[in-house]
């Protein structure tokens, strides 16, 4: 197996999602922009995961050539970025989001039914491969938050570009994935989303990144009006991740003893406790630190644990479009819905309502799975 040249790719692209998470909420906030308008438009980069990977997805299905789908998808999203040093009204970067995002998006589901191929039988340490995502998540976030105290924030769209080129360069180096075997009872799409289980799991995975929403848009800016300096706030971020490359070092050997259904309701009750601990404990870092640290089950977890229960039950010819509905509902509709309600919320309520409600989303979803998910 490659391990390598498939982590290398992980690596560089959570490093994007390392300079745009926590950062481009602060750079439109220094263009003056609204909550509204940032909410906005980072609903924008999840909202193309709804249509774009599973486009790619058909395509890759159709053709088999997956690696070409996230080479093409990762120059292009490249190309399409670097508009973000030409403009900086709403609606420029309105037109620039949609477009990168729609080839960004293309990437990364593709890849991961690469990786699941290379894996094989051993499904279950695909979170050592991910890791790897994770500490480049880790380097950017904790490295771009000196950086940017320093030189300021409006650096952050250059350096965002070489992580691209990265990402782009990891792709023409990791190889295709073996040639899916064909299965004797293959299952038409429709009939496996006809499933009561597999439909529950699909809503839980869209309200489980609903409830980031908050985070995913906010928190930067949330700790920024509470006093604290974008290198504390890089931290914070990293502090997160750091837990989650815990959790996926011996996530492999935890799955098979306890299960993936009481892993997944843990990820969604820790999340109870994350969005409650962040929304009334602001001002108080040791409760802040123990929030970040519940990383380690709110995206750790349940992203591996998601990612094995969705190639389970998409087999065959179906697993690149499973992937690409997984990422279009869960980070795509889950995402921009997350995106968008936190922004108005936080216009309206104020940011402790915007975090309560984060929470009673992932109690609905701590519900569905009890009741509908099964081991």
């Amino acid at each position: 197996m490659p391990y390598w040249r498939l982590s290398g790719f992980y690596f560089f692209f959570y490093a994007s999602l390392g300079a745009i998470v926590p950062y481009f909420g602060l750079y439109l906030e220094s263009l003056h922009f609204s909550p509204t308008q940032i909410g906005t438009l980072m609903a924008m980069i999840m909202a193309t995961r709804i249509i774009s990977p599973n486009i790619w997805g058909w395509l890759a299905d159709r053709t088999g050539n997956r690696m070409r789908i996230v080479r093409i998808g990762s120059l292009l999203a490249l190309v399409a970025f670097s508009g973000v040093m030409f403009g900086n009204t709403f609606m420029w970067l309105s037109a620039v989001m949609l477009v990168f995002s729609f080839f960004w998006n293309a990437a990364l589901p593709q890849f991961e039914a690469t990786t699941l191929s290379h894996l094989g039988d051993n499904a279950h340490r695909y979170s050592s491969i991910r890791l790897w995502g994770s500490i480049g998540f880790i380097a950017a976030v904790a490295g771009l938050g000196p950086l940017f105290d320093h030189y300021g924030v409006q650096l952050m769209p250059s350096v965002v570009l070489y992580i691209m080129a990265g990402i782009w360069v990891m792709s023409m180096i990791a190889p295709e994935g073996p040639p899916v075997p064909q299965v004797a009872d293959h299952q038409p799409l429709a009939q496996v989303l006809a499933k009561p289980d597999v439909k529950a799991l699909l809503i839980i995975c869209l309200l489980a990144q609903a409830s980031h929403g908050p985070y995913y848009t906010f928190y930067s800016i949330y700790l920024a009006d509470h006093g604290y300096s974008q290198g504390t706030i890089g931290q914070l971020w990293a502090l997160g991740v750091i837990a989650e490359v815990g959790v996926f070092l011996y996530l492999h050997r935890i799955v098979p003893k306890i299960g993936l259904r009481p892993l997944l309701l843990f990820s969604l009750f820790c999340g109870i406790l994350r969005w409650l601990l962040i929304g009334t404990f602001a001002d108080y870092l040791p409760l802040l630190l123990v929030a970040q640290l519940l990383h380690a089950a709110t995206f750790g977890i349940y992203h591996a644990v998601a990612i094995q229960l969705i190639h389970r039950n998409f087999t065959g010819k179906n697993q690149g479009r499973g992937q690409a509905l997984y990422s279009s509902i869960s980070f795509g509709a889950g995402g921009a819905i997350g995106s968008l309600y936190s922004g108005y919320i936080w216009s309206s309520a104020g940011s402790t309502v915007t975090f309560y409600v984060a929470a009673g989303i992932s109690a609905v979803a701590f519900i569905m799975g009890w009741k509908m998910v099964k081991g």
